[in-house]
């Protein structure tokens, strides 16, 4: 019977095309190391919902993913609301010309996100600040992304405004705050997350906004 790891392997393989990544093996070996070190960690810290290794690579790993072909050579991303280190740390292993500032309320999972990118040889790319988003200063970014921030509706504005005035928003949004962002900010699209109902990936520049 396949390991925990290989089943998750087996589904990055299998259903990459869907998302339109090709991950070399190389990448694929850090994804299974993310897993596994976040599996270590999540009964400590909930990092996740409980979920199967194929949802773990489709819902989470895959999706993250899908945020590269929106990325130039050599971004430079803020990630609001690591939390588990979803979506950056994904794109981190797979690319390794990007770098980011992760941004995470909770200081255990600050904790773990610095882990995390020890283990996976990712440290010279990132850094995690462990803070209210909106009590820091704005970094010079080409990118925001945001994927699971609480009271997302609510912090939306804040987000917004806080943003780097020529960053491109990369948000993983629902059905409803996809039209509410579509109706406010010009020229914001939407892509439909594979095997979703309501999922859609919004990529919205931030110039220009009226939110």
């Amino acid at each position: 019977m396949p390991t925990t790891i290989e089943r998750f392997e087996r589904t990055v393989q299998e259903k990459a095309a869907d998302y339109g990544i090709q991950p070399s093996g190389e990448a694929i070996a850090g994804l299974s190391n993310y897993y596994e070190l976040l599996m270590k960690w999540n009964d400590r810290l909930h990092l996740v919902a409980p979920c199967s290794p194929r949802e773990f690579a489709t819902r989470h790993v895959l999706e993250s993913l899908m945020l590269l072909p929106y990325l130039l050579l050599n971004a430079r991303i803020i990630d609001v609301g690591s939390g588990a280190g979803l979506p950056i740390i994904p794109c981190l292993i797979v690319r390794g010309d990007i770098r980011a500032t992760l941004i995470e309320s909770s200081s255990k999972k600050g904790v773990f996100l610095r882990e995390a990118l020890r283990v996976l040889n990712c440290q010279n790319q990132a850094q995690v600040v462990v803070e209210q988003f909106q009590d820091t200063v704005t970094a010079e970014a080409d990118y925001v992304t945001c994927r699971a921030l609480d009271r997302f509706r609510k912090l939306l504005p804040t987000l917004i405004e806080w943003s780097p005035p020529a960053s491109t928003l990369l948000l993983f949004v629902g059905e409803s705050l996809r039209d509410e962002i579509q109706a406010n900010i010009p020229l914001a699209k939407s892509e439909k997350i594979p095997n979703s109902q309501r999922r859609f990936l919004i990529v919205a520049p931030r110039g220009r906004d009226v939110l």
